[in-house]
């Protein structure tokens, strides 16, 4: 799978939101403030891994269809790589 530029910015802007998490610690903030950015940074993490299995599926099926391959299996994967990450 290629990674594009916007994926990459996605995972920068994640990167960025932790960093301002540590400094928020380090600057002794309400946990209140803490909690509610690391459940952001933890729903774009899921976002993310959303669109990546969702790209990558798209990949594979064509790919299975082209190859004469069963695409059930392909499916049964994505799914399971979704499962597996919550």
């Amino acid at each position: 799978m290629e990674y594009n530029d916007q994926l990459k910015n996605r995972v920068k802007r994640m990167e960025g939101q932790l960093r301002g998490i540590l400094k928020m610690m380090e600057d002794n903030k309400d946990c209140k403030e803490v909690i509610t950015q690391l459940s952001a940074v933890r729903s774009a993490v899921d976002r993310t891994m959303g669109v990546i299995v969702s790209t990558n599926l798209v990949d594979c099926v064509v790919e299975a269809e082209k190859n004469g391959e069963r695409m059930d299996e392909v499916i049964k994967e994505a799914v399971n790589l979704l499962v597996k990450s919550r």
